[in-house]
């Protein structure tokens, strides 16, 4: 698969992560779409890499992983900021 972050950045996922990257970038595949707050899929990061994958213990988090989590965190922070309801004059949603 080859992403392509905001910045500009493409990654070949088959060649530039390592597995356990990989298995990391797919459980956060589903928190980019599931998290209620970017907290809540930063601390998801977290957790899977201090975790790794299939027993191996912790992972470093790499530059390459920096750059799709951050691109990944932004998104969430737009789909809910897309998704919450605007407030106006007198606190009714619009």
């Amino acid at each position: 698969m080859i992403l392509k972050t905001k910045t500009g950045i493409s990654v070949d996922t088959e060649i530039d992560l390592t597995p356990g990257e990989r298995h990391i970038l797919q459980k956060l595949l589903v928190w980019e779409v599931m998290a209620s707050s970017p907290e809540e899929f930063r601390r998801k990061k977290d957790e899977a890499f201090k975790r790794g994958w299939n027993q191996s213990g912790p992972l470093r988090e790499r530059e390459i992983m920096k750059s799709i989590t951050t691109d990944m965190e932004e998104k969430v922070a737009q789909r809910l900021s897309e998704t919450s309801p605007k407030i106006i004059r007198g606190g009714q949603p619009l």
